[in-house]
């Protein structure tokens, strides 16, 4: 098993691990993807050891450093493979993109995109140009219009 465009794996949760920037690139690739957390990246299994406690931290991860809000967007669950418990993060693709690390906001440095089986910074035209979309968006479909009115 090898990675692809929407599989990422990770050999285990740490703090030091940004996973935060893995959701986010799937959260505005077009397909969404999945992560897998106690799989090496030669696609071998090496298992999580406290699973509760790693998807407790996963979530709320996941839900505190990305904007705009993930929630509803992500599921955490537990599987088995080759005899060890691992963690499967799906990940949908968003509509409110573009989605970034909330530390960092909408700039290179927080808004991924998936490249391949990488996640890279999102050029900032690209942001700039999601963002208008999103809000174009928005105002079309929140805002009363008086009659007569078009944008």
């Amino acid at each position: 098993m090898t990675e692809t465009s929407r599989t990422e794996y990770k050999r285990e949760l740490t703090p030091e691990l940004d996973i935060e920037k893995e959701v986010v690139a799937l959260l505005n690739y077009k397909e969404g993807g999945y992560i897998y957390i106690g799989i090496d990246k030669d696609g071998s299994t090496v298992g999580v050891n406290d699973i509760d406690d790693c998807m407790l931290k996963l979530k709320d991860r996941i839900k505190h450093n990305i904007s705009p809000s993930a929630m509803g967007l992500f599921d955490i669950a537990e599987e088995q493979k080759d005899g060890h418990s691992i963690i499967k993060v799906t990940v949908a693709s968003g509509i409110e993109k573009p989605y970034f690390k909330t530390k960092y906001g909408m700039t290179p440095r927080g808004t991924y995109l998936r490249v391949g089986t990488s996640a890279e910074p999102m050029p900032q035209e690209q942001i700039d140009r999601l963002f208008a979309m999103r809000t174009r968006k928005f105002h079309r479909t929140h805002c009363v219009q008086p009659p007569g009115f078009k944008l």
